[in-house]
């Protein structure tokens, strides 16, 4: 499949560049994945949706402030960096700015030196390991010198940095918000729980596939970057029994899609465990047990358009995606959000 298959196009005054008010006041365009019948709603009517004996999943990583500003040691150039992911003790992936400043063995001072960062390892695309050196627990020193890493089509300052972490984030570890899960207040998660409806947790850390756009013109030649996840044996135990009684899965985000397809794909069966996952899903995959999607507006030709276009067809998606603009829906980070699944099976 070619890239051009999944652009769209989008005014930029449709991107939302802060967070509503209330989460849950934001929009929700549902879509019947297989007629292609759309209902506009707001996000708290997502309830309305949920049955007892159902099973929403999130995922509940948590953002770690990883944008850093500072200064190499030998010349005073100012250097930006965000972290990644840890790879093992204090060295880090990361990205920095401008890349070609940061050789082999360069120090950059952040906050007068309450943490350094060397570089160990110089990789493509700007990327670099570097050795974190610091006296204290790193992610209070984060807190005090680090900002939330908005994505580039952001431009407004975030004034309060929670708006970018769910209500439920718990692991920490995350260089993106889990977006989809952004629309949760916790009322609207306790009155979900007093219809019965479990809500269970997965993890994955969101890290550089959340940065990088896809460069080749045939989608399948496209490199998917490593992240890490964890699935509890409770949730597996919480989905297989939703299953047994035929009642739905809802997943929340396409992070916690990719965990669960990738551990269906890796054992045939959802079972307790951890690791990293590269699983790249576009049109033609066949999904294992995600059916029902909770998501926000993804950007054009993006992997992410490519994963919701796998599960409900890229045609479906792509009308929706035009009647989203002509309704004036909010894209992306901080915009409105999305539910694909069955309407006609929806025992409401």
């Amino acid at each position: 499949m070619r890239l051009e298959d999944f652009d769209y196009e989008l005014p930029e005054e449709l991107i939302a560049q802060v967070p509503l008010a209330k989460r849950d006041e934001s929009r929700l365009l549902v879509l019947d994945k297989k007629t292609g019948k759309v209902q506009h709603q707001h996000f708290h009517d997502i309830i309305n949706y949920l049955n007892e004996g159902d099973t929403l999943v999130v995922n509940d990583t948590k953002v770690i402030p990883a944008r850093l500003i500072g200064t190499k040691e030998d010349t005073n150039a100012v250097i930006e960096i965000l972290l990644l992911k840890n790879i093992n003790d204090n060295t880090w992936e990361c990205l920095s700015k401008p890349a070609k400043r940061v050789k082999l063995g360069s120090v950059i001072s952040f906050g007068d030196g309450l943490l350094k960062a060397k570089c160990v390892g110089i990789y493509e695309d700007g990327i670099r390991h570097m050795e974190l050196i610091y006296d204290g627990i790193l992610y209070e020193i984060l807190d005090k010198l680090g900002t939330m890493p908005l994505p580039p089509y952001i431009h407004e300052e975030l004034k309060d940095q929670n708006r970018y972490q769910t209500v439920y984030a718990k692991e920490i570890g995350s260089a993106a918000a889990p977006t989809a899960g952004l629309h949760f207040t916790e009322e609207l998660l306790e009155n979900i729980k007093k219809k019965k409806v479990n809500i269970v947790s997965v993890t994955l850390h969101v890290g550089l596939g959340t940065f990088r756009p896809v460069n080749t013109s045939n989608i399948e030649e496209h490199k998917m970057h490593s992240e890490y996840y964890s699935i509890s044996k409770n949730t597996v135990d919480i989905i297989n029994k939703t299953k047994e009684n035929n009642k739905k899965i809802v997943v929340v985000g396409t992070t916690t899609v990719r965990v669960l397809e990738t551990v269906m794909n890796k054992y045939g069966h959802l079972k307790e465990c951890s690791g990293w996952t590269d699983i790249f899903i576009y049109p033609g995959y066949k999904f294992k047990i995600v059916e029902n999607l909770i998501t926000n507006f993804h950007l054009p030709k993006s992997t992410l358009v490519m994963l919701v276009s796998a599960l409900a067809g890229r045609e479906k998606v792509l009308a929706a995606y035009k009647e989203a603009v002509e309704q004036k829906y909010r894209f992306f980070s901080f915009g409105d959000s999305m539910f694909i699944t069955d309407i006609d099976n929806q025992d409401k």
